[in-house]
């Protein structure tokens, strides 16, 4: 997934002590095993840090978690966990015939480290979407307490094999088709990734059935997306994480820490 640049550097949780941006990666937290579903707070920085968003900041969510996909290579999935990794969406799909190389490493690492976890598919405009959705319903399992299923559609003006632009109205029947059948397999209202220009070029906000994440460039979501309500909130691709080769794309929650326990109870299955 595309992001934007953005510095993270956070609260201590437990004294609510905040720290100055820093494009240096933070002294890591030392890996300890951390019970599925308490907050850890971000011990993050970003290597091209945003310190004007217009907005509430990143920084003052209490719930970061990571997307990731096999750019990351083998993370170390504890210690992130212990530096305030709480949630993961791990690459999982593309298309109808690919499977990132790394999904499953990801998925049994976070699992293991106690990081709540969702898979993400990579909507292909050349196929089908209900292929898509039967290829992604092949290949990530129906594992108890994961996260909702992602539906991840952007433009692709850079790939090899595919650069259409179809109608707003194709392009949302696409997703309704994908959301729907994979609803149906995993029994979870879906999550509907996207950027503002798709979601602006589409009229993406008439898509029904799905939380959004949306992804923002150095501003809040509240003024690219015109007030649309978001659950994840996408806002650095330079993000600094200990146990993370490299940079990295971080995400927060839309909430409190009260309301994300409220949310994994309610969407997790």
């Amino acid at each position: 997934m595309r992001i934007l640049p953005l510095f993270l550097c956070l609260v201590l949780a437990a004294c609510g002590a905040s720290r100055t941006p820093s494009a240096h990666a933070p002294n890591a937290r030392p890996a300890a095993a951390v019970p599925a579903g308490q907050v850890t707070s971000a011990n993050f920085s970003d290597a091209k840090p945003v310190t004007d968003w217009g907005g509430k900041p990143p920084q003052s969510f209490p719930v970061h978690g990571l997307d990731v996909a096999k750019y990351q290579g083998t993370i170390d999935w504890e210690t992130a966990r212990s530096n305030g990794v709480n949630f993961v969406f791990v690459k999982a799909t593309e298309g109808g015939d690919r499977v990132d190389e790394m999904f499953h490493d990801h998925w049994r690492g976070a699992g293991r480290a106690g990081v709540a976890r969702g898979a993400y598919h990579f909507f292909y405009h050349c196929r089908p979407a209900i292929e898509q959705a039967r290829w992604f319903i092949r290949n990530v399992p129906r594992t108890a307490g994961a996260l909702p299923p992602v539906l991840d559609m952007e433009w692709t003006p850079f790939s090899p094999t595919c650069t259409i632009r179809r109608t707003p109205e194709e392009i949302r029947r696409d997703a309704d088709i994908f959301i729907r059948a994979v609803a149906n397999h995993y029994g979870q209202r879906p999550i509907l990734y996207t950027s503002i220009d798709f979601f602006q070029d589409n009229e993406m906000w008439k898509v029904n059935g799905a939380d959004f994440w949306l992804r923002a460039v150095a501003k809040h979501p509240k003024d690219l997306y015109d007030g649309h309500p978001w659950t994840f909130w996408q806002y650095t691709s330079t993000g600094l994480v200990p146990g993370v080769n490299g940079r990295v794309d971080i995400n927060v929650f839309e909430g409190s820490g009260a309301q994300w326990a409220a949310w994994l109870a309610a969407r997790t299955r």
